[in-house]
Order: C-alpha cells, then structure tokens, then sequence
C-alpha cells in the first residue's frame, strides 16, 4: 500500500511539474496581434502534423522555463500556423517549425540549432538592446572571455556611429554589438583613428575601413565568423547568406592566418569531419583527408586537380578560383530530399 501512495505522489508530483513547465509557454490565438504590443515575444509557429515540430516541443518548453526564471522580460509562447494561417502568414511564415522574437514593429528569425541554450542566447541577446556599453576594462575583459568575436563602437557622435547601430539592429540575431571609450581598451590596441569600428577575434583586432572594406553591413557580416571555423550545416547555411567562398581542410589553418590580408575578403576557412554531408551536398565523392572550395550563393563547388601537400599548392589552388583558373563543378541543393528533410532551413540557400 505504501508502494502503491507513493508511485501515486510521484505521478502527481511529475504531473504538476509538467504543468508548470507548459504553463511558461502560452499558447496564442488570432488575437495575438493585438495583445502582443507592449510585450517581447518568443514564438514557435508549428504545425501539428510537423516532425520536427513535435521534436521541438520539449526543448520549447525548457526555453519558456529558463527565460521564466531567470527574469527575463520575454514572453514565450506558441502558435498553430495551420489553425491560424493569416496570422502567420503576416508574420511572413513559410516553414515550420519557424521560431521569432517580436520586438515592437520588429521581427527576428532564428536559425540556428534547435537547443535550449542557443534560444535563450538568441532571446537574450535580441531583446536586449542592439549596443550594449562597456564601461570599464574590467568588462571589456569579461566580454572577452565570453565572446570569440567582439564588435566594438569606440569613439563619440559620428555618421559611422549612426551606421553601427543601424548595423546592429540587423544582424545582432547573429552576434553582440557593444560600445566603448579608447580608455577601455587594452594598452596594446592602437587604433590609426577614432572614431572607429574594431573586432575582437583570433588573438588580434580588426578595425573596419570604409573605403576598403565597403559596407560597414557587409565588413561585420563577414568579420562574425572566427577565421577558421568547424562547419557543420548550421555554420554552412549562416555562411552562404554572406556571399563568401568556403574552404575546408586540416592543415589550411596556417594559410588562414598568414594570408589573412590576401583571402580574407572572399574566404571563409574551415573544417568538417568527416566526409558524409559534403558527399550528399555534390552528390558525389570527396577523400578523407582533402580540400574543396565550396560557393553556396550560387551552387559552385570547386577541387583540386591534384594532391594538396604543402601550403605553397594550397595557396596556389586558392588564387585559381579567385583568377578564374580553376574549374568549376555544380551542385543542386534543392535536388537533395534527404537534405532537406534533415536540414528544412536550406531550402533557401
């Protein structure tokens, strides 16, 4: 009897639990529109028919208990997009599950992994606002400690500084904005001037040049990724947005480096293990070990005509695809059903 009263505590107890968790998440109705003025919003529009719907399920109500805990002024909820496809419609969904922060008259999509983590870093920072300060060294050096890549305004009152923050309502669904006084910064960064726009990664500093580099919109989004990265297909469509050139190998990490001023404009470099997505992406076969040069924006794929051994035939295979040398292979992303099944959100690509 006793076994039996306690299995049914712990079935009440796991049950209330469960409503707690759930009662952090609102379901939404054709009504939202109207009654989501004045708050933030987190929203998963689902279908439920959807596969991947379903597999999201628990991890959006651990995201609606998270930010409930931890004070956080977003509100997380969820929306049948089939029930109420206006609604959704008007929030510009075309896929499910879609998930978007609602800030004002703005709305953020999130792409990245569907982890618990990733939502609440992305809830977190786009809620919040688009430049955050830093007031202090003591800051700047735990924000270097938290971020691989760190944006910096330094400098007061400018037309650049109007460009930075507009840039950074833009893209701060992919990474901090922050701002700063030349005090701040470490002795050992010397800017040519100020005011100045500055990136923190790889051990060193990058400070943003408006005639060289172009857009400030286009320098930042080329700049958010560290210079040699592990690709996987999240990394892979987040780059393809960019419009740069891709490449992956073991030891390409000395070329990323060391030629930094010569690729780094049109080069993002990388690695990924194993050889099994990049054989469904080509359709074809690609050796462990080896190189490819990879260009989503416009579905080119490029290897080289022999062996890579030393860094001096890497450099040279690299310069044939930027001179036009090399020659060119396709691939059909929209050809893959396995892919896209696995990976919905490179439908666009």
């Amino acid at each position: 009897m006793a076994g039996v009263r306690a299995s049914l505590l712990c079935g009440v107890a796991a049950a209330l639990l469960a409503s707690a968790v759930l009662a952090f998440v609102e379901d939404l109705d054709d009504t939202f529109k109207e009654t989501r003025v004045n708050d933030i919003w987190l929203v998963d529009f689902y279908a439920p028919w959807c596969g991947y719907c379903k597999k999201l399920e628990p991890v959006w109500n651990e995201v609606g208990l998270e930010l409930k805990s931890s004070g956080s002024p977003v509100r997380v909820g969820k929306m049948d997009a089939t029930a109420y496809s206006g609604m959704s419609s008007e929030f510009g969904v075309r896929g499910y599950p879609t998930i978007k922060l609602l800030k004002g008259d703005l709305a953020y999509n999130y792409k990245g992994p569907r982890t618990k983590d990733d939502i609440v870093d992305f809830a977190t920072r786009v809620s919040g606002p688009a430049v955050r300060a830093l007031p202090s060294k003591q800051m700047f050096e735990h924000m270097m400690k938290r971020h691989d890549v760190l944006f910096i305004y330094v400098g007061g009152e400018s037309p650049i500084k109007e460009k930075y923050y507009d840039v950074a309502s833009e893209l701060i669904v992919y990474t901090y904005f922050f701002s700063a006084s030349e005090e701040v910064l470490p002795e050992s960064v010397t800017l040519p001037e100020l005011p100045a726009v500055v990136v923190f990664k790889d051990g060193a500093h990058f400070t943003y040049d408006e005639y060289a580099d172009g857009s400030l919109s286009s320098w930042v989004n080329k700049e958010r990724f560290q210079g040699y990265l592990q690709i996987d297909g999240f990394t892979l469509y987040e780059l393809g947005e960019t419009g740069s050139v891709y490449i992956k190998f073991t030891l390409i990490q000395r070329v990323a480096k060391e030629y930094r001023e010569h690729f780094n404009r049109d080069f993002q470099f990388g690695h990924m293990d194993g050889n099994d997505y990049i054989n469904s992406l080509i359709m074809g076969e690609v050796t462990v070990p080896s190189v490819i040069i990879l260009n989503t924006s416009n579905e080119q794929y490029f290897l080289p005509s022999e062996p890579i051994e030393t860094m001096e035939q890497l450099v040279q295979f690299i310069s044939s695809v930027l001179n036009g040398s090399a020659q060119v292979q396709i691939f059909f992303p929209f050809q893959f059903p396995l892919l896209l099944s696995c990976w919905p959100c490179l439908r666009a690509v």
